[in-house]
C-alpha cells in the first residue's frame, strides 16, 4: 500500500490555500521568488492561531565572529522562571523567512511551557553562506550563556531548538559548539531539520504533497554551499549530515513526517547518534508531510506532534 496523507491535513491545506493564488513554478537557484512565496505562506500559516498575550519580547543585538551586529530576540511568559532556556533557529531553508515571521509559533511554545526562547536573527544564504548561519547561531548561544545571570538562566540547562533548515543550523551549531569547546548544550531538539545536501534525488512513487521539493532543497543546500555542494569536502558546520565522529554530542529529540523528504536523512542521523551513545527519541509521524503542524496546527496529528514538543521543553 502506498503512503497516504493524513486526511485532516489535506482539508485544512485546502481551505487555508483557497485565495492564495496560483504559484508559478521556480526554477532551480531562485532565491528571490522563494523568498517572495515561502515569506508570504508562512505569514498566513502562523496567523491561524493567535499570538499569546501573556510572553513578552524583548530585542538585544550581539556581535558575530565577523563583526556583524545581529539581533537576538528573548521571548518570556510572565514571571515564570524555570531556570532552562532555548535558542531558536527559525526554518525555511536557509534562504528564506526572518526571525520576527516566527514570533507566533515561538510565543506559542514560551506561552505553553514557561521556558523561555531566543531567536536568533541569523544571516542567511546566499550572501552569507556556510558556516556563517551557524556562527551567528554560536554568536547568539554565547551570549546567552554570558547574560545567564541577569536572564535567570542556568547555563547547564540552555537548548537549542530550530525547525526545517533552522533544524539544520542547530544541528550544526551543536557539533560546532562540541569541537570549538564552547558552551555546553543541554538537548538539541530537531524538528523535520535539513540535513544533507546530498537529498537530492526523488524518492520513486513518492508523489503526494510536498511543500518544500526537491528542486527548493537544492536550491537552498546550493545557496549555501556554492559550487562544493554535493561534494566530498562538505563540513558539517553546513551540512550536519556530513560529520563522521558523533560521540559527546548533546541528547536529542528529532521529528518527522514520514511524508517529508527529509525522512530518511533525519532517521540516518538519528541512528548515528545512537551508534555513538547519545541519548536520542526519533519520531516518525505517519502520514504527515513537511510543517505539518503550522499548514494545519488543529490537525490531531499536529496537537499530538505539539504535546510531545512541550514535554521535552518542559524536561530540559
Amino acid at each position: 500500500m502506498s503512503f497516504s496523507l493524513d486526511p485532516e491535513i489535506a482539508e485544512g491545506v485546502e481551505t487555508l490555500f483557497k485565495g492564495f493564488g496560483e504559484v508559478e513554478p521556480m526554477a532551480v537557484d531562485d532565491v528571490v521568488s522563494r523568498r517572495a512565496i515561502f515569506d508570504k505562506m508562512q505569514l498566513m500559516m502562523f496567523e491561524q492561531l493567535p499570538t499569546p498575550g501573556d510572553v513578552n519580547i524583548r530585542d538585544y543585538e550581539t556581535t558575530t565572529q565577523d563583526g556583524a551586529r545581529i539581533v537576538l530576540r528573548w521571548y518570556t511568559k510572565g514571571e515564570a522562571t524555570p531556570g532552562s532556556a532555548v535558542l531558536y533557529a527559525h526554518g525555511s531553508g536557509m534562504i528564506a523567512s526572518r526571525m520576527e515571521i516566527y514570533d507566533g509559533p515561538v510565543a506559542r511554545y514560551v506561552s505553553a511551557t514557561g521556558v523561555p526562547f531566543l531567536s536568533v536573527a541569523y544571516r542567511k544564504a546566499p550572501e552569507f553562506p556556510a558556516p556563517i548561519p551557524v556562527t551567528d547561531c554560536y554568536a547568539g548561544l554565547q551570549w546567552l550563556v554570558e547574560h545567564a545571570s541577569e536572564l535567570r538562566v542556568d547555563p547547564d540547562r540552555i537548548a537549542v531548538m530550530g525547525d526545517s533548515g533552522g533544524g539544520g543550523i542547530v544541528a550544526s551549531l551543536a557539533i560546532y559548539a562540541r569541537d570549538h569547546e564552547g558552551p555546553a548544550i543541554a538537548r538539541q531538539i530537531l524538528i523535520y531539520p535539513m540535513l544533507d545536501d546530498r537529498n537530492t534525488t526523488p524518492e520513486p512513487g513518492f508523489s503526494t504533497w510536498i511543500p518544500w521539493s526537491y528542486e527548493d532543497n537544492i536550491t537552498g543546500w546550493g545557496a549555501l554551499l556554492g559550487s562544493a555542494v554535493g561534494g566530498p569536502d562538505v563540513s558539517p558546520y553546513g551540512a550536519a549530515a556530513r560529520l563522521k565522529d558523533f560521540s559527546g554530542l548533546p541528547p536529542a529529540y528529532v521529528e518527522v513526517g514520514e511524508l517529508d523528504i527529509f525522512r530518511d536523512e533525519s532517521i540516518a542521523y538519528a541512528q548515528k547518534l545512537y551508534a555513538a551513545s547519545v541519548s536520542t527519541e526519533l519520531h516518525v509521524i505517519p502520514r504527515a508531510p513537511h510543517a505539518f503542524e503550522a499548514f494545519v496546527p488543529t490537525a490531531e496529528i499536529s496537537r499530538r506532534a505539539g504535546a510531545n514538543r512541550h514535554r521535552i521543553l518542559n524536561s530540559i
